[in-house]
């Protein structure tokens, strides 16, 4: 009867009163950033069939005009079903998800609400359990004989976007946007004032069979850096460490006994992941680069834009080569943070890449010492079982300041998952923030 009311718990369904017009609304009453709200319209393999059937603030409608995002305030979204044409569209059902696009997870969400209405009833699921997922489905409406049905899911992932759509079978595309695509892709994000969620361009692992719609594709596209980028939030979240803003910088062993790994693309996969850091940490998203094997090379900044291929355009190797040779270097860079482009309100983050071969122990040493009077930490990585030297007897380096720098191996960083690599890369910075702050090195 008209104004009946129907609450759900989780895993519980319930028939949509008959009717055209379906409202469906995702609310919530406080959350730590904004919400994202999608709706995916899958086939009965669980596939979107294309991309014109995820519909996000960016496209606000399917092509048979069956799904309309017609509401998005950061913590309420309004979705208008047609459910006549829906139920003549290639898809069996509407899952509807949110994320964050910021920082926080859904346990710091209140009252987070999917409200359906027609026909002047209601039916209503609570979000209820969720600890520290950064994205979750909420509800599905899914066809049932000639009716529909709602089911409540409330089912989170951790990670955010990427393991939210790949639970649909969406791939997402990680690189080869075109240059206006990534402009159209900036241009959103300033809009929304957040990168953090962007939905991606998706491919169905299936073909669709329904008519292309007229007018221009609407579509958008998450580079592989926005996607690393989520994940080094993700790390600081598990940490209970919130947003870090820093200026970050990394130094890459050049030496003859790196070419291998230039040459296999390993150097330009190590660039992009910690280039992420940079996207989630500085305040125009640069990355600050050196060469370093006998002479050192101060390359010139990048931003997650121009990531392809960086490596090769800033580097050619050969052109400096030789052995290992690490204070000038290093040397160079603390001159840019403390003489050439000093800042003592935020620290500086430096990620330094060698396989071993270490000089000039001494005065390594001295540098590190010397420079933890100064808001930068070092972060060292071994790449592989080498002779590292001073580097592995950091935590015993007497005379300093403050513990302003960490040192890791790794036997091949192209098998360590990104999340292992940032848990690793993270473990110490946040802490030396803190320190760093009680002793005023960091104003």
């Amino acid at each position: 009867m008209a104004g009946e009311q129907i609450v759900l718990n989780q895993g519980q369904n319930a028939n949509i009163p008959s009717g055209s017009m379906l409202d469906v609304v995702i609310q919530c009453s406080a959350s730590p950033s904004s919400l994202d709200i999608s709706c995916f319209m899958v086939n009965e393999d669980g596939k979107v069939p294309s991309d014109e059937y995820f519909i996000f603030y960016n496209q606000n409608v399917d092509p048979h005009q069956c799904v309309q995002l017609v509401q998005a305030d950061g913590q309420r979204s309004r979705f208008q079903l047609d459910l006549n044409r829906l139920q003549q569209a290639p898809v069996s059902k509407c899952v509807f998800t949110a994320t964050l696009e910021g920082a926080g997870t859904f346990a710091e969400v209140s009252n987070c609400q999917a409200v359906l209405q027609i026909n002047g009833q209601q039916i209503t699921y609570t979000l209820s359990e969720v600890t520290a997922e950064t994205a979750l489905i909420l509800i599905e409406i899914y066809k049932y004989k000639d009716t529909f049905k709602v089911r409540a899911i409330g089912r989170g992932f951790f990670g955010g976007l990427q393991p939210l759509a790949e639970s649909f079978g969406v791939e997402i595309e990680s690189s080869d946007a075109s240059a206006d695509e990534a402009e159209s892709s900036s241009a959103t994000n300033s809009a929304t004032q957040t990168t953090a969620s962007t939905p991606a361009a998706v491919s169905a692992s299936t073909d669709s069979t329904a008519a292309e719609p007229p007018g221009p594709k609407l579509t958008t596209s998450l580079t592989k850096i926005d996607l690393l980028k989520k994940k080094v939030t993700l790390s600081l979240q598990k940490k209970n460490v919130a947003p870090i803003q820093a200026r970050v910088a990394v130094v890459f062993d050049a030496s003859g006994s790196m070419y291998s790994l230039y040459k296999k693309g390993i150097v330009q996969e190590a660039f992009e992941r910690v280039l992420a850091i940079a996207a989630a940490f500085d305040d125009n998203g640069e990355l600050d680069v050196w060469f370093f094997a006998k002479d050192f090379l101060r390359a010139r900044s990048v931003r997650a834009e121009d990531y392809e291929n960086y490596v090769e355009r800033a580097y050619k190797l050969g052109s400096k080569g030789g052995t290992n040779n690490e204070p000038p270097v290093m040397e160079d860079v603390i001159r840019k943070y403390t003489k050439e482009e000093p800042n003592v309100r935020i620290p500086t983050y430096i990620i330094f890449f060698s396989d071993g071969g270490v000089s000039s122990k001494s005065k390594i040493a001295k540098l590190i010492i010397d420079s933890s009077r100064y808001n930068l930490f070092w972060q060292f990585v071994g790449l592989g079982n080498a002779n590292y030297g001073v580097l592995r007897e950091l935590d015993e380096l007497k005379g300093r300041f403050v513990d302003n720098a960490n040192f890791f191996e790794l036997d091949d960083i192209s098998k360590v998952s990104d999340e292992e690599l940032y848990d690793r890369l993270l473990s110490e910075f946040p802490s030396w923030i803190e320190e760093a702050k009680r002793k005023s090195i960091l104003a």
